[in-house]
């Protein structure tokens, strides 16, 4: 993953432009800290190893001057620090072992864990080794390496909390102005996202929105104009037509035949005006009306009454199981398309049997006994424009605008069906 994105995921999770903010913050803060300790660390390296040096070289030179004083000096060691003088053979063979065999300068022996810095230094026939022992030296180097990573952890902790609150300043206009632009609806006027006191990139972001809601809540409303005029001119030539064939059917000198073609013409108008009224309410998406008290016995009869005479003809019984005090607090017009869908159907899709619609537990169930729908149809049956048998009338918009209004409504719709079994739509009401 390239380093500019590293901030974006964990484990494949986006994180938020606060924690991103804050993450870079601490991190910019940790390598500038980081830097500065590793220069602090290689400086104090170099720093110890100057003194241990001075320090060799002191003791060196005091050695060498004590024994021009008195040639019969014996130097003291101390806790860290050696001398030997070497006058003779016997005084080389007594040397301790990590001495022997070194040349004359500076050298960095081990005796078992132990570091030692060794200065040879050969005068006339004498020589002088001093050695010190630089474990404490290295001792405080590990101390200062550890305090620097020691500060390195507390300085990310300390700057990614800092880094957090102070994002949280920095984006504080930018959710402000999400949690606005949330709660926005296209159909309602409301203030406008610039406000005074904003930076001047949220104010740009705001001014954008802005202009692209004012284009949305125009285009709405050439929709819904739209809409409107092409429901009123559309439903007014089919109102004439189906009163004109209701008025036909009452003359009493039509032959059969003509009775039967106006009836035909005017289930032909009563179909176009289900079309019209499922693409307009497909098209505008739009809430049908408020909530009030439905009496559901009332509302599946009033769903039923076009079907009535399709229900008799078939020779189907039409059975309502539900009680007369099942009264919900929903839509009625929602509910009213609902059932008027799926009672369409079920008469549509059944020759002979039955079809029941039953209410238990706040679950509505409209059941019939006809063709059913096959299982690799069942995924698609509420898709806009599918139809499982192309040969039925329709155009596939029912089941679409019954799927389309419990989702507005947070009404749950099941389905199931089987070949020759029937089908059984069943819709929870919240």
């Amino acid at each position: 993953m390239p380093a500019h994105h590293a901030f974006h995921y964990v484990r494949g999770a986006r994180l938020g432009l606060r924690l991103r903010v804050a993450l870079a913050f601490a991190i910019s803060c940790v390598l500038v800290v980081g830097a500065l300790g590793i220069t602090l660390f290689t400086a104090s390296e170099e720093m110890e190893e100057a003194l241990v040096d001075q320090i060799i070289d002191e003791e060196m030179n005091h050695v060498i001057a004590r024994y021009r004083e008195d040639p019969e000096f014996v130097p003291q060691a101390t806790s860290n620090l050696e001398a030997f003088i070497v006058r003779t053979p016997a005084d080389l063979a007594g040397l301790p072992a990590y001495l022997r065999g070194l040349g004359a300068g500076r050298h960095e022996v081990f005796r078992g864990p132990d570091e030692f810095h060794v200065a040879m230094r050969i005068v006339g026939d004498m020589r002088f080794y001093v050695a010190y022992d630089v474990g404490l030296h290295e001792r405080r180097v590990r101390e200062f390496k550890i305090l620097i990573l020691l500060s390195l952890m507390v300085v990310g902790v300390v700057a990614l909390a800092l880094g957090y609150l102070l994002s949280g300043l920095l984006v504080k206009q930018v959710t402000d102005l999400a949690a606005r632009v949330n709660s926005l609806a296209p159909e309602t006027t409301q203030d406008a996202l610039v406000q005074p006191g904003q930076d001047a990139e949220v104010a740009q972001l705001a001014r954008a929105l802005d202009d692209y809601r004012a284009r949305i809540a125009r285009m709405i409303q050439r929709e819904q104009e739209f809409t409107a005029n092409a429901s009123h001119e559309l439903r007014t030539p089919l109102t004439a037509i189906k009163t004109g064939c209701e008025l036909l059917a009452l003359e009493p000198d039509l032959s059969d035949k003509a009775q039967s073609r106006v009836a035909a013409i005017g289930r032909a108008a009563e179909r176009m005006t289900e079309q019209l009224q499922a693409l307009l309410f497909l098209a505008r998406e739009q809430g049908v009306g408020g909530s009030e008290p439905v009496a559901l016995v009332e509302s599946v009869h009033d769903a039923a009454e076009p079907y009535r005479g399709e229900i008799a003809r078939k020779g189907l019984h039409f059975e309502v199981d539900i009680g007369g005090d099942a009264v919900l607090d929903l839509n009625r017009q929602a509910l009213h398309l609902v059932l008027a869908n799926l009672i369409k159907n079920a008469v549509r899709y059944t020759e002979q049997g039955s079809i029941r619609v039953s209410y238990a537990r706040r679950r509505l169930t409209v059941a019939d006994s006809g063709t059913g729908i096959a299982a690799d149809h069942l995924p698609h049956v509420f898709k806009r424009f599918y139809r499982g048998d192309p040969g039925q009338d329709g155009i596939g918009l029912g089941l679409a605008i019954v799927k389309r209004i419990c989702d507005h409504f947070n009404w749950k719709i099941e389905v199931k069906s089987g070949p020759e079994h029937g089908s059984e739509f069943s819709i929870t009401f919240p």
